[in-house]
C-alpha cells in the first residue's frame, strides 16, 4: 500500500511551473529543513516549483523527525527492517513523483530530484528504476545503496550529480567515488563536485554546482 506524502511547496504557482524540483531531506529531519533552499534558487530557476515532502515514517532516533528507513547502526533496526523500510519508501516516493508530475501536467523530464544525505540515498535508488528518464539526480553527501544490483535492475539512465564534503564525519567521503564508480559502469553520465572543508553538510559553493547542474539539464538560461 502507498502511503501519500505531506509535503511543503514554494515557487511557481499550480499550473504555472514549467519545470519542477523535489528535495528530499535526511534521516532525522523533514522537508521543510530543503525547502527554504527554494529562496535562493527561485531568482535563478523562474517558473519552477519546489517540492518538499516529509519522509513516511517517524524517525526512530530523533522524536521530532522523520525516516525515509530506518538505519541499524543510529536505532538499533536489523538489516532486514532496514530493506524492508526503504523497499516501501521507495514505492512511497514513485506514487509522489506521479502525483507531483499529473498536478503540474509536466512530463518526467521536467522533474529534478535534489536529495540530501538519507534523500540523495533514496533519489539514487528510486530515479533508475523508474519507467521514465528523469531531468536528472542530484546527490548531496549521500551514497548509492546496493551498486551491484544497479546495472541490472537500471530501466533509465538519468543524468546524476554527485557533491560531497571531504571532512563528513557521517556518510564518508570515500562514498561518492563508489557511487560514481558504479554509475559510470552502469552507463550514466555522471559529475561530481567535492565541497573542501565541509562536513555533512551543504556548503555555497555545492549548491551552486548543484544549480547550474539543474538549469543546464532543465534548459534554462
Amino acid at each position: 500500500m502507498i502511503r501519500k506524502l505531506q509535503f511543503g511547496r514554494a515557487g511557481a504557482g499550480i499550473g504555472a511551473a514549467k519545470q519542477v524540483v523535489v528535495f528530499l531531506h535526511g534521516y532525522g529531519a523533514d522537508g521543510a529543513d530543503l525547502l527554504s533552499l527554494s529562496d535562493p534558487l527561485t531568482p535563478h530557476m523562474p517558473a519552477t516549483a519546489f517540492y518538499a515532502p516529509d519522509a513516511p515514517e517517524p524517525c526512530k532516533a530523533t522524536p521530532f523527525g522523520r525516516q525515509w528507513f530506518a538505519i541499524p547502526r543510529f536505532d538499533g533496526s536489523t538489516e532486514a527492517q532496514s530493506r524492508a523500510g526503504m523497499d516501501a519508501a521507495a514505492a512511497d516516493l514513485n506514487g509522489f513523483i506521479d502525483q507531483i508530475l499529473a498536478a503540474e501536467a509536466l512530463p518526467a523530464d521536467r522533474l529534478i530530484l535534489l536529495g540530501f544525505s538519507q534523500g540523495a540515498m533514496m533519489a539514487l535508488h528510486v530515479a533508475p528504476r523508474r519507467d521514465l528518464p528523469l531531468a536528472g539526480v542530484v546527490a548531496i553527501s549521500g551514497k548509492l545503496i546496493d551498486p551491484m544490483a544497479l546495472r541490472a535492475q537500471a530501466k533509465v539512465k538519468p543524468e546524476v550529480m554527485l557533491i560531497h564534503g571531504d571532512v563528513d564525519d557521517v556518510v564518508p567521503f570515500g562514498e561518492m567515488h563508489l557511487a560514481g564508480q558504479a554509475l559510470q559502469d552502469a552507463g550514466f553520465a555522471t559529475y561530481a563536485h567535492v565541497m573542501r572543508g565541509t562536513g555533512h553538510g551543504i556548503a555555497p559553493d555545492g549548491l551552486q554546482v548543484a544549480l547550474a547542474f539543474m538549469k543546464q539539464r532543465l534548459k534554462l538560461a
